[in-house]
């Protein structure tokens, strides 16, 4: 080894170092307790077990042993699947045109466009989710106008629903959609658009022939960054689900937390990574392809 590749290997040695201690090690810890026993108050029996796998999917009547599916985790797979999915569907349809106003805008005001849309990262979590519990729940501004201009006679239950969650989460992660959007769209050059305007295309037809297409890659990552944070998602169902809306982030914290059930906590929150490493495979192959196709 020379004296450049040790010089290089020194330097890398403190991250590598990290990256073992404080990412690689935990995980190790969490797989090893996902094939452990449960304790009678909390912890674990160092005894093997696949059980916390099994129950993950699957589980036997209390009283009659008989074996059928876990329906309450499932419920909650598809909720967290289904809410992340529509979270990040929400924040592209507001997203994109978001970020299509800014890129078109002059040059100097762009810079305010995304220190207003930055603002909010500057925000604690849970003051922005108490921000959005304020306006939907029953005595909230949202239902006092609605009220107060005879549009309904008593306030729609929005809190404590599905449409909180999806309400709740579009806001707080509608920032990571806009900004890799803009990224795309800053670098994109709209005299194609006036090119196509010039071949008489309509408007849908520049939007989707045109601009879309490249931007696309934006889109796709704005898609990811939406959507793995909203699967572990726990503060934001916490307090707009009042625990009639839980979400994955919120089942490990139940089965670490009250119900002390660690292997089983270990293995859901390993299923939660299986499912993150499958959205990122389909993020990396649907950017690869586009990269094939643009050269």
């Amino acid at each position: 080894m020379d004296a450049t590749t040790r010089s290089r290997a020194l330097l890398l040695a403190p991250a590598l170092f990290i990256l073992t201690v404080a990412a690689s090690g935990p995980l190790l810890i969490v797989f090893v307790y996902s094939f452990l026993t449960p304790g009678d108050y909390g912890g674990v029996v160092w005894d093997f077990s696949t059980q916390a796998w099994f129950n993950v999917i699957a589980e036997r009547d209390f009283f009659t042993e008989e074996l059928g599916w876990a329906d309450a985790h499932l419920a909650v797979f598809w909720r967290s699947i289904k809410l992340s999915l529509l979270t990040a569907l929400l924040s592209f349809l507001v997203g994109f045109p978001t970020a299509y106003f800014i890129a078109t805008r002059p040059r100097r005001s762009r810079d305010m466009w995304m220190l207003l849309i930055m603002i909010p990262f500057w925000t604690n979590l849970l003051i922005r989710t108490f921000a959005i519990m304020e306006l939907i729940r029953n005595e909230g501004t949202i239902n006092t106008v609605l009220i107060a201009m005879g549009l309904v006679t008593a306030p729609v239950q929005m809190l404590y629903t599905e449409f909180s969650l999806l309400v709740g989460m579009t806001y707080v992660y509608l920032p990571l959609m806009i900004l890799p959007i803009y990224a795309s769209m800053e670098r994109f050059d709209f005299r194609l658009v006036e090119a196509g305007y010039d071949l008489y295309a309509s408007r849908w037809q520049v939007l989707r022939r045109i601009i879309f297409p490249l931007v696309k890659p934006g889109v796709i990552a704005g898609s990811i960054l939406v959507f793995v944070p909203c699967l572990g998602a726990y503060v934001t169902p916490r307090v707009l689900g009042g625990g009639k809306q839980i979400m994955l982030g919120n089942l490990i914290e139940l089965q670490f937390g009250q119900l002390r059930n660690w292997p089983l906590g270990a293995a859901l929150s390993l299923t939660l990574l299986v499912i993150v490493m499958v959205a990122l495979l389909i993020y990396v192959r649907a950017a690869g392809g586009e990269e094939a196709r643009h050269g």
